[in-house]
């Protein structure tokens, strides 16, 4: 059996960062893509959906391929092939490519995802410390980094197939190395005899799923639509509009850091409920100012006050009588990627049947049905 170590520990924390920075880098690119390609909203938002659906496929295979192998050996393919695939987004031959090239990065994405939690959750059970948060808050972190460094780089001059293929190289190099030192498979446990399938959740936990599905599809419409709307609706120069995924991510993860400690403090009604008070109030400032440096404030608010819904959501799911943790947790989190995967491609066609600043005020709807359902979180963990 492996020993968790500071190695291992490390490691774990290194793999989210590296989702987090190529995620990011994605998100800074979108405009880069939508004008490489000559899109609209309603045709980048299918190329997103596009994503989605390999996400889907990727969610549904998942756990029976982490399984058969181990969370160490598919995070390690998954990641680098996520980071190699950051190398193609300019490099298409046209808008049919991109869509298979974005639904490979939903599946990679997806599977990425799924086993790097793994592995965090083996983390807390063999070394009986609380750690997701804190991991979560390294995806954040590599989100903040992965934002502001594309800036810095678009501002510089740097051509952007050239900072893609700079961030594929550091990327894959960093989510290989890093493998090196997960736990062995051994450590999971043996699946022989498990049930790896995939099942939607009923009940409570569906109750739990859909609330969490809102908060990542609001979230998920932040990533990928955040720097376009600076852009394109207060007319920021990219370098500056990229600084808006910058700010939502960094105040994300200092939230996420913080987070432990919040739920330690706050119960989880009273934390649900003023962190969708808090996203929703943040949101409409954004949409409602036409001052840059006051919607990147604006930015900061929303990523506070959506850092914590997942865990406190999690949380519950974990707390469901007749429930084991781990499935109660599996379950929730395979519909909330869904909406996190589906949101954007929602925006998208919100976007183009009115305005991206009007299909925006999803996330404040959204976040406002969080604050409102904060009570299943109790009745539910009862």
């Amino acid at each position: 059996m492996g020993v968790v170590t500071a190695g291992t520990r490390w490691a774990s924390r290194a793999q989210f960062f590296s989702s987090g920075f190529i995620f990011a880098t994605w998100g800074v690119h979108v405009p880069t893509v939508k004008a490489h390609y000559g899109l609209d909203e309603a045709q980048l938002g299918l190329a997103l959906l596009a994503a989605g659906a390999g996400a889907m496929f990727g969610l549904t295979s998942a756990g029976r391929w982490i399984g058969r192998h181990g969370p160490r050996r598919i995070a390690a393919l998954s990641g680098c092939v996520y980071a190699l695939l950051l190398a193609g987004l300019i490099a298409m031959p046209g808008y049919f490519a991109l869509m298979g090239l974005l639904a490979a990065f939903g599946l990679v994405t997806s599977v990425f995802d799924v086993a790097i939690n793994t592995e965090a959750a083996q983390l807390e059970m063999q070394s009986g410390t609380p750690l997701m948060s804190g991991m979560h808050g390294m995806f954040s972190l590599g989100g903040m980094a992965g934002a502001a460094s594309g800036s810095a780089v678009l501002a510089a001059g740097m051509g952007a197939q050239t900072h893609l293929l700079l961030v594929a190289a550091v990327m894959v190099l960093l989510v290989a190395v890093s493998s090196t030192r997960m736990l062995p498979k051994a450590v999971t446990g043996d699946t022989a005899t498990a049930d790896h399938s995939f099942r939607l959740p009923r009940g409570p936990l569906a109750v739990l799923g859909v609330l969490a599905a809102l908060g990542l599809i609001a979230e998920g419409a932040i990533y990928d639509w955040s720097v376009l709307y600076m852009q394109q609706e207060l007319g920021s120069p990219q370098k500056q509009a990229a600084l808006a995924y910058a700010a939502f991510s960094a105040a994300m993860a200092a939230a996420r850091f913080g987070g432990d400690a919040m739920r330690a403090r706050f119960t989880p009604v009273a934390l649900l409920r003023g962190s969708g008070v808090l996203a929703a109030a943040a949101m409409t400032l954004v949409l409602l100012t036409d001052l840059p440096w006051l919607a990147l404030v604006g930015f900061a608010g929303v990523g506070v006050g959506f850092a914590n819904v997942v865990p406190i959501l999690f949380g519950a799911s974990a707390r469901i009588p007749g429930v084991e943790p781990a499935s109660g947790i599996a379950s929730v989190s395979a519909v909330a990627y869904l909406g996190f995967m589906a949101g954007p491609a929602v925006i998208g066609l919100l976007a183009r049947a009115s305005s991206l600043t009007a299909a925006l005020y999803v996330v404040v709807i959204f976040a406002a049905a969080l604050a409102a359902s904060a009570r299943f979180t109790r009745s539910e963990a009862a």
